[in-house]
């Protein structure tokens, strides 16, 4: 019920964290209630409590809402289910969602895996699963956790932007956790194929010419009229922000939209692929 050690890395992250803390404290002293009565009351050991108000774990939802009821927080403590959520997360990852959140339109071309924003939660745990060295079960959930919460962005109006997905053949044929997920994750890109505002497109590997052999990188338009890359390789994440860089981006991922199948040609192969699984 409660989050191991914090690991926090970050100065945003431990400053939301302190603030939860601090609240949760001031509302259990207000109401009159030591640590070990108010643990007994929401189902938590002394401990576990103690270690919550002086920010080395992390309270998960169920007990902050616990909390909230106990301590006649009016929803306020409850409240804060949000933001611990995104502090849990890894600094890189919250970066990502504040870019994605900006973005008008967001790019991307992958021959390795595809995209995270695309992946189901069987196909995500399965990626993150085959990290060397591996996560902790803690890290694996987190980081789970974290990329379907980056996916609300299909759904959120108000900042609905353009998708263009370029997916290698190689992405549709490997088997990333089995075949019963990989049956599940064209499903879904099936679905999202069909959405007014994604072009989703197969680069087969039977073409001749393939620009994206450089590998994997994004690349979102923002709002404000910028360009922004973004590029994971071994060991290292990289923002891009030079236009020199980022026009280099843009005229690749236009080439390779090129030489890819049309959205419909695409959706026909991710089906006949899906029927062949």
């Amino acid at each position: 019920m409660i989050d191991g050690d914090t690991g926090l890395d970050d100065e945003e992250a431990g400053a939301v964290m302190r603030a939860v803390a601090r609240q949760l404290k001031l509302w259990r002293e207000a109401a009159g209630l030591t640590q070990a009565e108010f643990g007994r009351a929401i189902g938590y050991g002394e401990e576990l409590v103690s270690s919550v108000e002086r920010g080395r774990r992390i309270a998960r939802p169920e007990y902050l809402d616990a909390a909230d009821e106990v301590l006649n927080a009016g929803g306020r403590l409850a409240a804060m289910k949000g933001d611990v959520a995104e502090a849990r997360y890894p600094k890189k990852v919250r970066d990502v969602k504040r870019l994605e959140a900006e973005a008008v339109e967001i790019c991307s071309y992958n021959n390795s895996v595809v995209d995270g924003l695309l992946q189901t939660e069987e196909y995500a745990r399965a990626v993150f699963g085959s990290r060397r060295p591996q996560f902790t079960e803690e890290e694996l959930e987190q980081r789970v956790a974290a990329r379907l919460d980056r996916q609300q962005i299909f759904s959120a109006p108000a900042t609905r932007p353009l998708f263009s997905f370029v997916l290698c053949e190689a992405t549709l044929l490997r088997l990333i956790g089995g075949k019963m997920v990989m049956r599940r994750q064209l499903e879904r890109l099936s679905e999202v194929a069909r959405l007014r505002n994604v072009d989703l497109q197969v680069l087969p590997l039977s073409r001749e010419e393939n620009s994206g052999l450089g590998g994997p990188f994004r690349l979102l338009k923002l709002k404000d009229g910028a360009a922004v890359g973004l590029n994971e390789v071994q060991l290292t994440n990289r923002v891009i922000t030079d236009p020199r860089e980022t026009t280099v981006l843009d005229m690749r991922y236009g080439i390779i939209r090129a030489q890819a199948l049309t959205p419909r040609e695409s959706l026909a192969f991710i089906e006949k692929v899906l029927g062949e699984s």
